[in-house]
């Protein structure tokens, strides 16, 4: 059903906490609300089952918010021999462009070429990408002239420029895609609720019953029954496989190696192009890109395995080195450091082999795995942001395996357009261009009908736009609007920080609580600090 066809759905607090203390038995209890967690809920619930999500702040808040805004097959994957993986990434690409046509679509990028070999040998490589997509492919790989790369690419370096190679992928707006999938999901009766971490799990002779949670704005708690939790936590799912394993005495050994990768968001006329830099190889063998964004350009990325498990990682030095470094390899006019608008990390869980600990394993890619605990625990992890709703598939499948779940039909999420798709055709304003009112795609004449729409505060937010994000997007804090209803911290931490008491006071006339204005200006300041 397309979103034209009904009004946005409130999301008032205190109604979700009171549906989550009505007591009952969910069907399944998701713990998580990055992209995994929103997709299991989505296509469980579109399935007719009952459930409850619960994610400990905001949903993508953490890795999901913090892609490269690629919605990709994977062409190093291609070159690593991953057939399989780049087949499925791809026919999962057309389907998230189809699904949410508002906040995902076709973009063209460009390798320029300053040996000779590497025209034709990456070209056969992107041909060979456009055979595995077929009728999926969003167009024909091309070989470039000189003259022909430089207008793609107007300020790529010209001396030496041999040609390029233009193929297709996607880009999108992660965090709001995140958004669009909960409020989905709560669409098809889900209940899910942001700020209400989860406490503890709860077993009942060896098996895992339940869990419990806090709301985080009064510290009331909740107890949840469930005869299926998923642990979709991302880069965090050992804390709770730790927990369970604690509770029936079976050590479990960790799963996850965190990789981080960092971005740097410099002005446009950095590369005024409709088109996105590819760098597949670097001096020192990594990928580079430059991608054009909500009328920014973002370059990156990195991927350095990191120890902690911050959430708020910063960049190490010699990872804003090397992006710099690169693009000055590239560019006629190479970004500085002064040049940054916002500097931002995102943590990868990237999945360890899984020896004999008492669990079984199904590796379903390289990319993904799910496990399930001698107690029942789901754990899922791993993957990326363009396969989210196969490795929902997934996941429930492995539910159904272990009789955690009733089985139902699979495939209901393969044609189900998520909340603000517009008709087919009624996209005309590129994800590329400066963010607006058309990231709300069939919604925006209703955040338009709201108090303050021609009241702007900066970066093309209105009030309007604060005010639907406290109503039907689940915002609670500055945060949520500047970071991830809204981009702008992302794109220009400087204004973000700007109009954050603005925002504040517009948010707690809204919510009536404190909207942590000034953490956030902290927090922006942070996107602006360069290492050392």
């Amino acid at each position: 059903m397309s979103g034209t066809q009904q009004r946005a759905a409130p999301t008032r607090r205190e109604e979700l906490l009171a549906r989550l203390a009505q007591g009952g038995t969910w069907d399944l209890a998701i713990v998580g609300g990055g992209a995994t967690g929103l997709g299991v809920a989505l296509d469980a619930a579109a399935r007719g089952l009952r459930v409850v999500l619960l994610e400990s702040h905001d949903f993508a808040k953490g890795t999901s918010s913090r892609a490269t805004k690629l919605v990709h097959g994977g062409v190093r994957y291609l070159a690593q021999g991953n057939v399989a993986l780049v087949r499925e990434a791809l026919h999962e690409r057309t389907t998230l462009l189809k699904n949410a046509p508002h906040l995902a679509q076709p973009l063209p990028f460009v390798m320029p070429s300053y040996k000779l070999w590497e025209m034709p040998f990456y070209g056969v490589g992107l041909k060979m990408y456009d055979a595995l997509a077929g009728s999926a492919g969003l167009g024909a790989t091309e070989f470039l002239s000189r003259r022909e790369t430089l207008a793609c690419l107007p300020t790529a370096r010209p001396e030496g420029l041999k040609g390029g190679v233009k193929y297709w992928d996607g880009q999108f707006d992660d965090a709001r895609l995140a958004l669009a999938l909960a409020r989905t999901a709560a669409a098809k009766g889900a209940l899910v609720v942001n700020y209400c971490p989860v406490t503890g799990l709860v077993h009942r002779d060896g098996k895992l019953a339940g869990l419990t949670c806090r709301d985080a704005e009064t510290g009331r708690e909740y107890a949840v029954r469930a005869t299926c939790v998923v642990n979709a936590t991302g880069v965090w799912v050992d804390e709770l496989r730790r927990q369970d394993a604690q509770a029936t005495g079976r050590p479990v050994k960790p799963m996850v190696a965190p990789s981080q990768g960092v971005h740097a968001v410099v002005d446009r006329d950095f590369l005024p192009s409709q088109h996105a830099l590819m760098v597949p190889k670097t001096a020192d063998g990594r990928v580079l890109f430059g991608v054009p964004w909500l009328g920014k350009l973002v370059l990156g990325t990195t991927d350095t395995p990191r120890g902690d498990l911050a959430r708020e990682p910063r960049p190490f030095r010699e990872e804003l080195d090397f992006i710099l470094g690169e693009s000055a390899r590239y560019l006629v006019r190479p970004p500085r450091k002064e040049d940054i608008r916002s500097l931002w990390v995102g943590l990868r869980p990237l999945v360890k082999p899984v020896g004999n600990d008492g669990e079984t394993t199904k590796s379903l890619s390289r990319e993904h795995t799910v496990l399930v605990s001698k107690s029942g625990l789901v754990t899922v992890t791993g993957g990326k942001w363009t396969t989210y709703r196969a490795m929902a598939e997934d996941v429930l499948e492995k539910c159904f395996d272990a009789r955690l779940v009733a089985r139902r039909p699979a495939g209901v999420t393969a044609d189900l357009r998520l909340v603000g798709a517009p008709d087919p055709g009624g996209i005309a304003t590129s994800i590329s261009a400066a963010p607006g009112i058309h990231l709300y795609g069939s919604e925006a004449p209703e955040v338009a009908s709201l108090q303050g729409d021609r009241h702007h505060i900066g970066g093309g937010l209105t009030a309007a736009m604060v005010r639907f994000a406290a109503r039907h997007e689940y915002a609670r804090t500055v945060e949520d609007v500047l970071a991830r209803r809204f981009r702008l911290l992302f794109l220009d931490a400087k204004l973000a920080a700007s109009i954050a008491a603005e925002v504040g006071e517009l948010l707690r006339s809204e919510t009536g609580i404190d909207s942590r204005a000034a953490e956030f200006r902290e927090l922006a300041a942070s996107y602006l600090r360069m290492p050392s």
